[in-house]
């Protein structure tokens, strides 16, 4: 497994991966090394410095995350919500066929070990909270704002 490191708006990420395809992105506070980024996550880092350059909207790369099959197909159910768009642990739980699963559903998407790429960011509260980051709630809605079709503009 190998390791990268990129300084984004939001922290450090911390890529780990190989020729297998990427296993896990996460964001430190802590300052990382940015030293030679191996080959295997090259486009990795490229990708994720273009979304955080507002050029990209979807990632396009091998994915090799490890987690049980419930948890696989929570995060497959993740990567169909589009940019700029938000769905509930509820709304997610019913597309996944079981409505009682929310709390396995959250609990699953709080696991997910591809931050960004695998958009857990976008999924919210039934009442439109946000909730649940393992990133942090700060973090949360500093994507959700980046993603957003609404710039913030100012008038000066």
């Amino acid at each position: 497994m190998e390791t990268a490191y990129l300084k984004t708006p939001i922290g450090y990420a911390e890529f780990q991966g190989d020729m297998n395809g990427l296993a896990s992105v996460t964001v430190f506070d802590e300052e990382k090394p940015i030293d030679i980024i191996p080959e295997a996550l090259e486009d990795a880092v490229y990708q994720f410095t273009e979304y955080f350059e507002g050029k990209r909207r979807k990632f396009d790369l091998k994915l090799n995350p490890q987690g049980t099959d419930f948890q696989q197909k929570v995060w497959k159910a993740l990567l169909g919500i589009p940019y700029g768009k938000t769905v509930s642990y509820l709304e997610l739980s019913k597309k996944l066929g079981d409505v009682k699963a929310i709390r396995a559903v959250a609990a699953a998407n709080g696991k997910n070990p591809l931050w960004i790429i695998v958009p857990c960011h976008r999924v919210i509260g039934s009442n439109g909270d946000l909730v649940g980051y393992a990133g942090g709630l700060h973090r949360k809605k500093w994507l959700l704002a980046h993603e957003s079709p609404v710039k913030q503009q100012t008038l000066f």
